[in-house]
Order: C-alpha cells, then structure tokens, then sequence
C-alpha cells in the first residue's frame, strides 16, 4: 500500500486558522455560536477551532462531542456497534451549531450526526466544517467551511491523523 501526504502540521493550522476566520465572518452572533465534534477525530478539530476562534474573539465558545454510533444506517453490515457518550454541557436550542468532522466522503456519518445533534433540541441553523472534502456524496450534504477539496478515486482512504489521538498531525491518501 502506498501513501502520498496531503497535509503537514503546519498546513493542517493554516487550514484550520483560515476556516476559523471564516466562522467568525459568517455568524454575526458569536454568544449563540457551539461547535461539536464527531467521534473521533472531529472532537480535537472542534477543539482547536473553538480555541482559535476564542482567540479571534475574546470570548469562550462552548465546543461538545457526538457519539454517532446509534445513528449510523450500516449497522446490519457493520455489526454490533461500540456505543459511547455524546457530551453537549450546553442547550443547543436557538444555536448555531457548526459541526466538525475530519473527512466529508459519502456523506453518511453527517446524516447520522444531525440525528443525534436533534436529540439534544432545536439549533437555530447547523453548519457544516471538515478538514477533507474529498467528493463522492450519496446525500445531498455539503459543507460550509473546508480545509481542503481533495479529489480522490473510490478504492483509495483519506487518513487523518492527529496529536491529540495519533501523537502526529497529517494527512495521507492510501492507495
């Protein structure tokens, strides 16, 4: 299997700091602004974004965790699922929820998120940010803010690998 980077930590940062800008300049109401993360990767994303936007800001944003597992349409073919927690210490209701995820692909895992997110009320509008877009939708998603478009084929993986899980922070296509 071969693999070609994508992503550097520095690259990752940049990316990271310019979609964080880009949240701010969308939403004119930082107090009713949350980010959560989607389990794994999408957690530490949430987090740094949040971190970078406090800083851009001047005020704490509160950030949460999904746990999709329950959520996900591929139970039959995946067996039975290791379930975790979701944790949202905040009421979503009335908020601009900007989910986080590393890679956008099918489109599958974004479905399944929005339906946990509902379980915890009514955000005002939810947004979409992902470190990979990497193409091949089978729902109508799209994300709102990207750190990169990456044109991939069907048979290779996007790996996303990060300190805070991986002790690393890089992105490679494995083919």
């Amino acid at each position: 299997m071969s693999t070609s980077p994508l992503m550097d930590s520095a690259t990752i940062n940049r990316a990271l700091t310019r979609m964080a800008h880009e949240i701010v300049e969308r939403n004119s109401d930082p107090t009713g602004l949350a980010l959560v993360g989607i389990r794994t990767h999408g957690v530490p994303l949430a987090q740094r974004l949040a971190g970078l936007i406090a800083g851009i800001l001047k005020q704490t944003i509160p950030t949460g965790e999904l746990d999709i597992a329950m959520h996900r349409d591929d139970l039959a073919i995946r067996g039975t699922p290791v379930v975790g927690i979701s944790k949202i210490d905040f009421d979503v209701t009335g908020k601009t929820i900007v989910l986080v995820d590393d890679v956008l692909f099918t489109g599958r895992t974004i479905r399944a998120a929005l339906d946990e997110i509902a379980d915890f009320g009514r955000p005002q509008r939810i947004q979409l940010a992902v470190l990979i877009d990497r193409g091949h939708r089978e729902l109508p998603i799209r994300p709102d803010y990207v750190g990169k478009n990456v044109p991939t084929a069907l048979a290779e993986r996007v790996k996303v690998r990060l300190t805070e899980t991986d002790a690393k922070d890089e992105v490679v296509v494995e083919r």
